[in-house]
């Protein structure tokens, strides 16, 4: 943990290098390793919280938290009118949660521990929201086309009717998941830990904050750097910056699995998976709206194919309540399939 921690030296180098417009490779190497300590740290305090929380209050504080940078990367993509890619960095954070996180957090779980079991029923709650997520994304984008032709305007008013609803049935579903579903039996110890609530909400607040800012930082480096490799905009908005703004997440919820703590792990990738769908992705929706450029919830096909095939099959594998290192190694190839997909479609 020591010699990660002296990745921070990169943060103001980082910082230092994009206000005094360094070489974009040096903005761009320093804020992505500069990065994984805060995750690191991040991580340490939402295993350190859910000590008191819990798995599951810990997981949704952590989805949470993960997301901020991703929304922090958006708001400035949506005022640069930049819409396209953000609805691509939607597809592609669903994405990277359901097969990349979840595949690495059940292969290395399942390396070390071999079977894993987690809650069944939250499980089952989980993958029925997934489909009715993807069904919500995927109404605006088959009917646009029809609604269209007799009311541009009426494409705009039905995003904005499923973005509510979107949300309504998040809370909901959030206000069922901590009331009415108890713990498994298998269910980890709480372990013991000597930090206080307090203690773990600051730094959690404070690394994610860190984040947040690199994040931003870095996707400011990324599109040239991207433009030189010739890289398109939309393999970008798919693969590069879900994974840049989401590697505090991404490093949790792999952590928590090597200690076999599956519960919390798929509440993190899981969770925020939901979060992005059905309450993000309607934020935006309302954001956009207020700063003049609206943001439709209308995915290109190719998008709403990788979304369903990514749900169907995260839903196969956690629906039995138990996963093993070879579930893990099919995500991850599914997503390594869809990523290589994205980046030979043509811009």
């Amino acid at each position: 943990m020591r010699l990660v921690n002296w990745l921070l030296l990169l943060v103001p180098v980082a910082v230092a290098s994009e206000y005094l417009h360094g070489p974009v490779f040096l903005t761009f190497t320093a804020a992505a390793l500069g990065v994984i300590p805060l995750a690191a740290i991040m991580g340490e305090a939402t295993e350190h919280l859910a000590v008191h929380t819990g798995p599951r209050l810990g997981g949704f504080l952590n989805a949470t938290l993960g997301n901020a940078a991703e929304l922090i990367i958006t708001f400035f993509a949506i005022r640069a009118g930049l819409l396209e890619l953000v609805k691509a960095s939607i597809t592609g954070s669903i994405l990277g949660n359901l097969l990349l996180v979840m595949g690495c957090s059940i292969l290395v779980g399942g390396l070390r521990h071999g079977q894993q079991k987690f809650n069944r029923v939250r499980a089952g709650l989980d993958a029925t929201m997934l489909i009715l997520a993807i069904i919500a994304l995927g109404v605006p984008s088959l009917f646009s086309h029809a609604i269209e032709l007799v009311n541009h305007d009426s494409v705009e008013y039905l995003s904005l009717g499923v973005a509510v609803a979107m949300m309504l049935i998040y809370g909901l579903g959030l206000l069922y998941s901590f009331t009415s579903i108890s713990q498994p039996e298998h269910s980890e110890p709480p372990g013991e830990t000597s930090w206080s609530v307090r203690k773990s909400v600051l730094v959690l607040l404070a690394a994610t904050a860190f984040i947040a800012w690199l994040s931003e930082v870095l996707v400011g480096a990324v599109e040239p750097v991207l433009e030189h490799l010739g890289w398109t905009e939309f393999f970008l908005g798919i693969v590069v910056i879900p994974l840049v703004g989401n590697v505090a997440e991404h490093l949790t919820a792999v952590t928590v699995a090597a200690k076999n703590r599956m519960d919390m792990s798929l509440e993190i990738s899981v969770g925020s998976s939901l979060q992005v769908a059905l309450f993000v992705a309607p934020v935006l929706v309302f954001v956009s709206l207020l700063m003049g450029n609206p943001l439709t919830l209308v995915f290109n096909q190719f998008e709403l194919i990788a979304l369903a095939a990514a749900a169907f099959i995260s839903a196969l594998v956690a629906l039995d309540g138990q996963s093993n290192w070879m579930e893990g190694a099919q995500l991850l190839v599914v997503y390594v399939i869809l990523a290589m997909a994205f980046f030979f479609l043509p811009a």
